[in-house]
């Protein structure tokens, strides 16, 4: 089991938005089978808890909110980001934008750039962010598995950092898109893939 250094790891919190976490958010009918199936809120109730008890920092991953006219004139938008546009999922503004209540950052916490693509690295500043406070270690939560927090992962390790990825701390559409997350995709890049518990218990001892 891998240790986690005092001072050297960050817990990255992903999408933390009312769209994907709360009832009646945009996103929350496509991940709620997925999400209720593994205790999704109760787990990154648990781990943003321990991170805190044991003074790691937090830092909030967050996805662009959306603005009707955000890819005009772009050449390249991806299915993914039309879908997202013509949904106006995390609208700038509107409530589903906002922090679902219980994952609001707190004091000290981090907020990263808003990212426009599936990675929270690719045109933010959080690699420089995690590299100014002497980050080597990521844990990754939060929406959803098989897009953000893998696009995030593999960035992640590409750029030299240990990932940690918890399979019931985050949620997708289907079981079969966690299955691949998981099971296919994270043991190709990252280096510890925990449940819940096995990760509160690699925490146990971690001492800012």
């Amino acid at each position: 089991m891998p240790t986690y250094p005092a001072g050297h790891t960050a817990l990255l919190f992903v999408d933390p938005y009312n769209d994907f976490l709360a009832d009646g958010g945009k996103l929350w009918p496509r991940v709620a089978a997925v999400a209720e199936s593994v205790g999704l809120h109760g787990n990154l109730k648990r781990i943003v808890a321990a991170v805190r008890a044991a003074g790691l920092p937090v830092f909030i991953v967050p996805h662009h909110r959306s603005e009707p006219d955000d890819f005009a004139g772009w050449d390249h938008p991806t299915p993914y980001q039309l879908g997202t546009a013509k949904g106006q999922v995390f609208a700038k503004g509107s409530w589903g934008g906002e922090w679902f209540p219980e994952f609001a950052p707190q004091p000290g916490d981090t907020i990263v750039k808003e990212h426009w693509g599936g990675s929270g690295f690719a045109n933010t500043d959080l690699d420089f962010l995690l590299k100014q406070k002497r980050i080597s270690h990521v844990i990754l939560v939060g929406l959803i598995a098989n897009t953000c927090i893998e696009s995030t992962g593999r960035f992640a390790t590409e750029l030299g950092y240990h990932v940690t990825l918890v399979r019931d701390a985050t949620a997708a559409f289907s079981p079969e898109a966690m299955h691949a997350a998981h099971e296919i995709n994270a043991p190709s890049f990252a280096h510890a893939i925990f449940t819940t518990d096995q990760l509160l218990e690699a925490l146990q001892g971690v001492n800012a």
